[in-house]
């Protein structure tokens, strides 16, 4: 009698992420963002908070978040389109804070 071959553990290790991770706006926004908004702006901005269905991204710089609030209608539908409903009404875009203007004590760089 023939063994099947072991059935991969990547199937089993999804399921268990999803059933683990927290059933919030945000965490369905964080798990789809690189597909919903691309390669590019993942690299540069990431979801970091919900409230109320304004979603706020924390950009790697200020350009980078106001280019994303000129986006912010087609990222908004995108992003609703990946989740599966419409969660997310609205984008607050803002950019991180320097690190070495945070490590300085918030003195201009």
């Amino acid at each position: 009698m023939r063994r099947s071959s072991p059935k991969a553990a990547s199937g089993a290790l999804d399921a268990l992420t999803r059933r683990l991770a927290p059933a919030t706006v945000l965490a369905d926004v964080q798990r789809v963002w690189p597909q919903a908004v691309g390669e590019a702006i993942a690299a540069e901005a990431t979801p970091t908070a919900e409230r109320a269905g304004t979603l706020t991204v924390t950009c790697s710089s200020s350009v980078w978040a106001q280019e994303l609030t000129l986006m912010g209608d087609e990222l908004t539908a995108r992003i609703n389109d990946a989740v599966g409903r419409p969660c997310v009404t609205a984008l607050r875009c803002q950019a991180a804070v320097s690190r070495r203007w945070a490590r300085e004590g918030g003195d201009a760089p």
